[in-house]
C-alpha cells in the first residue's frame, strides 16, 4: 500500500523505512525518451507543470507546520526580525552554468549531476523560500552539529544531513499522514527494529538524539546493501524492495540515474530534491537569503529523571514555560516523563539543570496530586492544554485541565475579518489581534493548526478598540509586527514608574510569562530577564500584571 504524505517542504517524501515496515507495489514504467539512438533522458512525466503547482500549494500549507514551531514562533516577534527574515530583493535566479558548477565545487562522496530535475527543484526552493529557507538555516545551526556527530563516528558522509530538510523541514515533531514521524520520519515498524521506543507516553523517533543514531545504522545497513551512497538514498526513500526491481528492469545496471526511469515516481524526484537541498543550503547567501536567528539554546543539558514527573511540576517550580520544555523534549507525548518505569531524560536549556538537581524533591512533589489525579487521564485524552491563570495575589500555579472548544462572541466585540497572507500562522494572527489560537479556530470551525492563502477568517475584538485592529488585514506582514512592537514599547512607557534609563523595560500584561515577554525581544531569553532582575522560581510565580520588570541594557 502505498503512503500518502504530508510534508513541510515542496518535497513530499516523508517516509524514511518503508522498505522495512512496508513495501509499495510495482509502478508503471515512466516514458522515456531516446536521443541519438541511444541516449536516454529523463521520464516525461516527472514534475510536469501540474506537478510542480501541486507541490507549491503544499508549501504553502506546510510553512505554518514549520513557522509555529515554539523556538521559531518566538523568534519572530519584531519589525527588525521581519525585515531580516522578508528581503524583498529575493528570489534571485541564475543560469544553468553557475547552478551545475556550484554543485560540483561542493565536496561529496559521489557526484551532484545537474540537470533539468534538479534546476526545478532548486529555482522551487528559491521561489517558495523567502520565509523556509532563514528558517531552516537557522534551524540547521542547532541539529546539524548533533548529526555530523553522529554520522562522523559512523563513517557517514557528512552531506546526507540534508535528508533531515527533505524528509521534515528539521521538525522533530512531524508527522506524516502515513505515520512517519520525527526528523528522520521512520515508520513505527523500522523504528523499533533499530530499538526506537514507541509507547503511550514516549515516542522516541521524536527524540532528535536517539533518532539520528537508529537513522545512521539504516544508512549503514542500505550502504552494505549497494555500495552506492545514491543507491542508499533512493532506498531510503522507497526501500531495498523497489531499488532492485529497478535494476533488475534496467538490465542489471547499477547507477541511479541508469535505473530512474524504473523507480517509483516519488522516488525519481527524491533524489534530485536531495541535490537541490545540497545546492541551497551551500549558495543561499547568492540567492539574497541569510541564516534568521532562531532562538534555541546555546547550550542544554540533561538530567535523569527517576520518578514520574509532569513538565507542569519542572515549569512552576523553575519558570520555564511548557512549550520550552515541549521543544527541547519532543519524545514524550502526554508532557509526562515516565521515570518511575526506568531512568529517563531531561533536557534543559542553560544552567537549570543544575537548579533541576538543587531542587528536585521540590519539583517532584510539586501538585503532583492534580497533575497525576486520574480524571487527568480524560484530560489527555481530550487534548489538555495547560492553564496559567492570574489572581489578585499575584500568577497561580499550573493545573492541567481540557481546554473546550468556546465560540461565544464576547460581550461588547465587534466582528472584523481576517484574509490569510502567505507566510501567515496562527501564532502571528493570534498576536497581532491580541486573541487566543485557540478563540480563533473556535470562531471559525477549524481543527488542526491548517489555513489557507485566500481564507476568510471571523475574529471578534473589543469595540473600543476597533479602530486599532481594523486596518490590520491591509497591512503588510512587516507593518503587522511593527505595529505589535510598538505597543509593547508603549505599554512599558505608560506605566508612569521611575525607571533607571539605563534598562529596557516591560509592563505586565494578563497572560504573560517570562517566555512570551522574552519573545518579543531578539536575543533574550526568559533566564536572561530572570538573571537582570535578580529572579527567584518562586519570585517568577508571584508576578503580577501591571508589575515593571527590566528587559536589558540599553
Amino acid at each position: 500500500m502505498k503512503k500518502i504524505f504530508l510534508s513541510i517542504l515542496p518535497v513530499l517524501w516523508l517516509g524514511a523505512g518503508i522498505a522495512v515496515a512496508q513495501e509499495p507495489g510495482d509502478d508503471d514504467v515512466a516514458g522515456v525518451e531516446v536521443i541519438d539512438g541511444d541516449t536516454l533522458s529523463l521520464p516525461l512525466v516527472s514534475n510536469s507543470p501540474s506537478e510542480i503547482v501541486t507541490e507549491e500549494n503544499q508549501v504553502n500549507e506546510g510553512i505554518d507546520s514549520l513557522m509555529s514551531l515554539w523556538y521559531v514562533k518566538n523568534s519572530i516577534n519584531s519589525a527588525e526580525t521581519s525585515r531580516e527574515l522578508v528581503d524583498e530583493s529575493v528570489p534571485v535566479y541564475f543560469s544553468d552554468s553557475i547552478y551545475e558548477g556550484v554543485l560540483k565545487k561542493i565536496p561529496t562522496t559521489f557526484p551532484l549531476v545537474y540537470n533539468q530535475k534538479v534546476k526545478d527543484w532548486i529555482e522551487m526552493y528559491i521561489r517558495r523560500g523567502k520565509y523556509l529557507i532563514p528558517t531552516l538555516l537557522g534551524l540547521s545551526k542547532y541539529y546539524f552539529p548533533m548529526i555530523e556527530k553522529v554520522f562522523d563516528q559512523n563513517d557517514i558522509p557528512l552531506e546526507l544531513k540534508y535528508l533531515t530538510i527533505v524528509e521534515s523541514a528539521l521538525n522533530p515533531r512531524a508527522v506524516s499522514r502515513a505515520g512517519a514521524t520525527g526528523l528522520w520520519q521512520f515508520m513505527y515498524g523500522t523504528g523499533r527494529m533499530y530499538d526506537l521506543e514507541v509507547t503511550t507516553l514516549v515516542d522516541e523517533r521524536r527524540d532528535p538524539d536517539k533518532e539520528t543514531v537508529a537513522a545512521a545504522k539504516f544508512l549503514k545497513d542500505l550502504y552494505s546493501i549497494y555500495g552506492d551512497w545514491a543507491l542508499v538514498i533512493a532506498a531510503y526513500n522507497c526501500g531495498p524492495g523497489n531499488v532492485n526491481k529497478a535494476i533488475r528492469r534496467s538490465g542489471g545496471k547499477t547507477g541511479f540515474w541508469e535505473i530512474y526511469p524504473w523507480l517509483p515516481t516519488e522516488t525519481r524526484g527524491y533524489v534530485p530534491a536531495f541535490i537541490s537541498v545540497n545546492y541551497i543550503m551551500n549558495n543561499y547567501e547568492a540567492h539574497g537569503y541569510k541564516a534568521f536567528n532562531v532562538n534555541m539554546p546555546t547550550y542544554s543539558d540533561t538530567v535523569m529523571v527517576t520518578n514520574k514527573l509532569h513538565f507542569g511540576q519542572v515549569s512552576g517550580v523553575l519558570g520555564i514555560s511548557i512549550d520550552e520544555l515541549r521543544e527541547l523534549n519532543p519524545q514524550y507525548k502526554k508532557d509526562i516523563i515516565p521515570g518511575d518505569i526506568k531512568p529517563s531524560a531531561l533536557r534543559l536549556p542553560g544552567d537549570f539543570a543544575t537548579r533541576f538537581a538543587g531542587q528536585e524533591k521540590e519539583i517532584y512533589a510539586y501538585q503532583d496530586s492534580i497533575f497525576f489525579a486520574p480524571v487527568n487521564a480524560l484530560a489527555y485524552q481530550r487534548q489538555a492544554t495547560v492553564r496559567t491563570p492570574s489572581s489578585s495575589s499575584g500568577r497561580a500555579g499550573r493545573t492541567y485541565e481540557p481546554e473546550p472548544c468556546d465560540n461565544s462572541i464576547p460581550a461588547g466585540t465587534s466582528k472584523l475579518v481576517y484574509t490569510v497572507k502567505q507566510g501567515d500562522t496562527f501564532g502571528f494572527i493570534s498576536s497581532w489581534y491580541d486573541v487566543p489560537i485557540a478563540k480563533i479556530k473556535c470562531w471559525n470551525n477549524i481543527i488542526g493548526n491548517r489555513i489557507n492563502i485566500g481564507q476568510k477568517l471571523s475574529i471578534y475584538v473589543p469595540t473600543k478598540r476597533l479602530n486599532s485592529y481594523k486596518n490590520i488585514d491591509n497591512m503588510t506582514f512587516e507593518q503587522k509586527q511593527s505595529q505589535k512592537s510598538n505597543q509593547i514599547v508603549q505599554t512599558s512607557k505608560s506605566s508612569g514608574t521611575n525607571l533607571d534609563p539605563k534598562f529596557e523595560y516591560y509592563t505586565i500584561r494578563k497572560g504573560d510569562n517570562l517566555s512570551t515577554i522574552a519573545a518579543h525581544y531578539p536575543g533574550i531569553s526568559d533566564n536572561d530577564i530572570m538573571k537582570i532582575n535578580g529572579f527567584s522560581a518562586a519570585d517568577v510565580r508571584r508576578l503580577q500584571i501591571g508589575q515593571v520588570i527590566k528587559i536589558r541594557k540599553k
